[in-house]
């Protein structure tokens, strides 16, 4: 027979469940009005796990939404929120995902720190797709420092390990690269301001080319 609750709070020490736990309804932890109070740096949530499959795919957290009807939304929403002064050399990330292959370790086939992969099977599916979209959400008087960018690429670990190229196409769609080194205009139309070593440089763009 089922029980019914009214809804309260319950607290309990450290629990261990010993199989799979289903919930209806899912699983809330806090709420905007009350959320989980910490005052000290720990994992608000964790799961550790091994794999010894020799075959297939594991995956730590698999999450999938259906969007059925005209509403949209997200499978994930990760959003971090600065109220306090920072430390000093303090980051703060909305994600932070790795990959590492440690020693003993080896990839035959590809190793991606994020794999980011937009499909489906809908011939027209309308609207303006994006593999990644970067956004910013700032008021208007927010005078931002000059490293802003929208993109920003460094070696944060020991420096004998360097990444060799900044982008790497496999097969790049036709439409996206030029025919030949040589195909553009006479002059730019626009350029690309990007930041080198903390000094500004500008790549050309081109409106139309010839080749």
């Amino acid at each position: 027979m089922g029980m019914c609750y009214n809804t309260k709070d319950f607290i309990m020490a450290q629990t261990t469940f010993s199989g799979p736990v289903a919930s209806q309804n899912g699983f809330i932890g806090g709420t905007a009005a009350a959320p989980i109070t910490v005052t000290t740096a720990q994992n608000i949530n964790s799961s550790y796990a091994t794999t010894s499959a020799t075959s297939g795919d594991t995956r730590l957290v698999y999450d999938k939404l259906t969007f059925a009807a005209a509403g949209a939304g997200e499978t994930l929403r990760a959003f971090s929120v600065v109220t306090g002064d920072q430390g000093a050399g303090q980051t703060t990330n909305g994600a932070h995902i790795s990959t590492e292959i440690n020693s003993g370790g080896s990839i035959s086939g590809a190793a991606n720190a994020v794999r980011a992969t937009l499909g489906g099977t809908e011939v027209s599916p309308g609207g303006t797709l994006a593999v990644l979209q970067l956004d910013t959400n700032y008021t208007a008087n927010v005078g931002l420092p000059a490293t802003s960018s929208f993109i920003r690429v460094s070696d944060s670990g020991t420096a004998t390990g360097e990444v060799s190229t900044l982008i790497n196409i496999e097969a790049g769609p036709a439409a996206t690269v030029a025919p030949t080194a040589s195909a553009v205009a006479a002059s730019p139309s626009k350029v690309l301001k990007v930041m080198i070593g903390g000094t500004a440089y500008y790549i050309p763009a081109y409106a139309s080319f010839t080749g």
